[in-house]
């Protein structure tokens, strides 16, 4: 294991001025910092008000950029690329198929969620606050007879106290995991107060299924909680927050809490239980992947083969995923909802031309239907993270199907403290 400090050289009479840690309330704002206390946060459903994370004696900046072709999750502000969550840039899923984004969204009952314009203020970041670590090798698991050494970036806030863990889990459509991408957020998240690791898993490009990446992601967890004393987290409270295929495994990690039957490798005296989950824009159903979308678009994520298949039936397989076979049913987080599932929040863009707004729609349904503690958030406008994604013809997803187009140009409606603000209340309001 080997790190480096990613903040040496700012100003050090920064360090140590700020006791950062979530578990102090403020009655007039939603996620706000202010010098010489906790982090503080409300439970309640609305972020306040051009709430900031940000105290007035912060140096608050843009926060800071992953690569612009980088191929983690949501793209960094400020990125410009037209790689989608992770997509590799030519356009194959991983089956040998060209990706086709919807051309067309149907548009769905929202009544049983929050529907928010996530339009504003973009967060900003006080970077000499927090310390990373990179280049953690967590795991090394066998794939087919060969061995990957798995690696996690880990972000710590520099005040002192234990703090709340969060895993990160980026997108990368089944075929990438590069625990390198939405630096930004990640960045803002941290700057909150808590102890964030952006975690590299197994995906099908080494033939490894979502049974694999699961296991990974606990892994991770196990590994996280056993070196809690060197990272300075607080074991009670682990979180987990995914975007795109991240969104699924963070989904798949919650709703298996305490199934020993993911539980492999290292650390096997530490748990991997989750205290809450974070799914952004996951995919769900996966035989329902494309439901809300154009026949071109289902046909592109229902191709025998593709990435999507691999994920479930493994390696060099012929079905597609359309059918919900026993296999399929196995790998959708609903069937694994139990009374140890813990608090989720789900978040989706009502103009996400990749992965239909319905299945966080049918999974919050379903976690509300098993008594499970959910929360859903419609982004009107918001494609699949902050990119400005063209479809394969060039066009925008139709407005006429019922869904709005995603806004151009700079908007980046996943990145503004709004919408941000749901996932830090989300995380304030479930600890301790």
């Amino acid at each position: 294991m080997h790190g480096h400090d990613a903040v040496a050289g700012h100003d050090q009479r920064k360090q140590g001025r700020r006791a950062r840690h979530p578990r102090r309330i403020a009655a007039l704002a939603a996620v706000t910092l202010v010098a010489g206390l906790g982090l503080t946060g409300c439970g309640s459903d609305e972020p306040a008000a051009g709430s900031s994370a940000t105290s007035a004696s912060a140096s608050a900046s843009a926060c800071p950029t992953s690569d612009p072709g980088g191929t983690g999750g949501t793209a960094s502000s400020g990125a410009s690329t037209g790689t989608p969550s992770g997509i590799p840039s030519g356009g194959s899923n991983g089956g040998g198929l060209k990706i086709v984004e919807a051309k067309t969204i149907k548009k769905i009952d929202n009544s049983t969620s929050t529907v928010i314009d996530p339009n504003g203020p973009a967060i900003t970041c006080d970077t000499s606050a927090v310390r990373t670590t990179d280049d953690i090798t967590y795991s090394s698991p066998t794939t087919h007879g060969k061995k990957t050494d798995l690696k996690l970036d880990i972000q710590v806030p520099k005040s002192s106290g234990k703090k709340p863990l969060v895993i990160y889990l980026t997108g990368g459509e089944w075929v990438l995991a590069e625990r390198t991408g939405n630096l930004d957020q990640r960045t803002y998240i941290a700057d909150q107060g808590y102890a964030v690791a952006s975690v590299q898993y197994r995906t099908t490009t080494s033939g490894a299924t979502y049974k694999d990446a699961l296991a990974d992601v606990k892994s991770a967890i196990r590994y996280l909680r056993a070196n809690a004393d060197t990272y300075g987290i607080d074991t009670d409270h682990v979180y987990v927050w995914g975007q795109s295929a991240g969104g699924y495994l963070a989904a798949m990690t919650g709703v298996t809490n305490g199934d020993k039957a993911y539980d492999v490798g290292d650390h096997l005296d530490q748990n991997s239980k989750v205290q809450g989950v974070v799914d952004e824009f996951g995919p769900a159903n996966l035989s329902e992947i494309a439901s809300d979308y154009d026949q071109a678009a289902k046909d592109s994520n229902y191709a025998a083969g593709n990435s999507a298949a691999q994920w479930v039936y493994g390696p060099g397989t012929t079905k597609s995923i359309k059918a919900y076979t026993s296999q399929m049913a196995a790998a959708d987080p609903a069937t694994h909802i139990s009374s140890s599932t813990p608090p989720f929040l789900l978040l989706h863009g009502s103009a996400d031309p990749l992965v239909s707004p319905s299945q966080t729609l049918n999974l919050f349904t379903a976690l509300k239907d098993k008594g499970v503690d959910a929360k859903r958030v419609v982004l009107t406008g918001a494609g699949h993270g902050d990119l400005s994604i063209p479809t394969n013809s060039g066009a925008s997803p139709s407005a006429s199907s019922g869904a709005e187009a995603p806004s151009g140009g700079a908007a980046k409606p996943w990145s503004t403290k709004k919408t941000m603000g749901y996932i830090t209340n989300f995380l304030a309001g479930h600890i301790g």
